[in-house]
């Protein structure tokens, strides 16, 4: 017999699209193998840049003995090496301040640092709040093991700007109906860029929301797994789509000036590095009990040596990182315009992005019923006649319905445009039914 963690796990797949995504990839698209083969769009995972990167970390291990600390047990929160390379790496690329090596704990991928966080801060039963729409899989990071309850904050608006207007009234009153409910609001959640918008927060709307939660005594954490991950709102074919953009301020920078206990940040380097199965995540906090809980709680969460100190050497290496962000920025705007410019030619609207893998797109007028189920009808409906597999919109935790999620940044351009191609014989063929 199994607990009734193990027992509700058994029956709870950790996504709903995972079966399929499976069944897509043994179905791949090849132009001349399997020109009728899939194109899984719902992972969000980097390749645009892997080859880059792969050939800078074959360097590394060609040119470099493994060092004696490989083999041994090292710091539980990271090799001391490895989160002085880390503190180096964001202080340089993201927070643009120095940074603590002391202030950073790691543990394996996302996910881990995630749940890890969540049952180190919050009681089972307790609240956090995270703007909707938002990653689904949070529902499970911090409730399956810390058993903190997910609470959708919805956010007036439409999905026609890049940036997010944020009301502090709708803390206010979040706060009181989870207090209503007989639990506690204990953290705040946000994504920058955001999951699935690509939307950013100003640096004045963070530090106006730190501050409540300073007052509050609630824990603030932004997440910036995508900090790096940002178009090039340059771009002449971008710049209409944005009116007066803010520069994107990291939360980092914010945390050195407060020093606050109640101000966190989580980073992994699957996204922007595209390396989502080395495993490696991140907490920075100057709360010090945390990192030293986590240190003490993290034996069974930690990253290999091996990963690490191959990381490590890579993120010494500033001007092999400054040409690989350029090219990354380049070649993710690049994916973005052409998957955009083929939902414009469709007359489909989507949210204009200022980063992430994604595009967020209203497919609402496809909808035979605007429920969970007309929503995942639909999406199906999509992979069964195109072989494009979004990301449902189940989980996302919005009120809106019909909004899909599309990775840009999982297939080859020349794919991207065979499944468009697609797409718009699917659209064409409902507008006509």
């Amino acid at each position: 017999m199994l607990s009734q963690i193990g027992k509700s796990a058994s029956k709870k797949a950790m996504r709903v699209d995972l079966e399929i995504y499976y069944e897509a990839m043994e179905n791949l698209y090849d132009p001349e193998d399997n020109p009728e083969g899939t194109f899984p769009m719902n992972i969000a995972e980097n390749h645009l840049c892997w080859d880059q990167l792969r050939e800078r970390i074959q360097k590394v291990t060609r040119d470099n003995d493994i060092p004696e600390w490989v083999a041994s047990y090292t710091d539980p929160a990271g090799a001391p090496s490895f989160r002085e390379a880390t503190a180096g790496f964001l202080g340089k690329f993201l927070f643009h301040c120095p940074v603590d090596p002391e202030t950073i704990a790691f543990s394996g991928g996302a996910t881990s640092v995630i749940e890890m966080t969540s049952f180190l801060i919050a009681e089972p039963g307790e609240t956090a709040v995270i703007p909707a729409p938002s990653y689904p899989v949070y529902t499970g990071d911090i409730g399956t093991l810390p058993g903190v309850k997910r609470y959708d904050l919805q956010l007036p608006g439409d999905f026609s700007k890049s940036e997010y207007d944020f009301d502090l009234e709708l803390l206010d009153k979040a706060k009181i109906e989870i207090e209503k409910a007989g639990s506690t609001f204990k953290m705040l959640i946000l994504t920058s860029p955001d999951n699935p918008t690509g939307r950013i927060y100003r640096e004045s709307d963070l530090r106006k929301i730190a501050e409540w939660c300073m007052e509050n005594q609630i824990h603030l954490i932004v997440n910036e797994i995508y900090g790096l991950s940002q178009l090039d709102i340059t771009h002449p074919d971008l710049k209409s789509e944005y009116e007066q953009p803010t520069q994107f301020v990291s939360f980092g920078k914010i945390m050195e000036e407060f020093k606050s206990p109640f101000l966190h940040f989580w980073y992994s380097f699957s996204k922007d590095f595209g390396v989502s199965g080395f495993r490696i995540g991140l907490l920075h906090s100057h709360n010090m009990d945390l990192i030293q809980a986590y240190r003490n709680a993290g034996l069974g969460h930690s990253i290999s040596n091996y990963t690490q100190w191959v990381m490590q050497e890579v993120l010494k290496d500033h001007t092999f990182l400054s040409t690989y962000f350029k090219d990354f920025q380049k070649l993710l705007t690049e994916a973005y315009l052409a998957f955009t410019r083929g939902l414009k030619k469709l007359e489909i609207q989507y949210n204009p992005s200022r980063g992430s893998l994604f595009v967020w797109m209203d497919l609402s007028e496809f909808l035979e019923e605007k429920s969970e189920a007309g929503e995942e009808k639909l999406w199906l409906e999509i992979y069964q006649q195109t072989g494009i597999l979004l990301t449902p919109s189940h989980g996302f935790g919005h009120s809106q319905k019909g909004w899909y999620r599309a990775v840009i940044t999982s297939i080859h351009p020349s794919e991207m445009k065979v499944a468009l191609g697609r797409l718009g014989k699917f659209v064409q063929k409902r507008r006509i039914t």
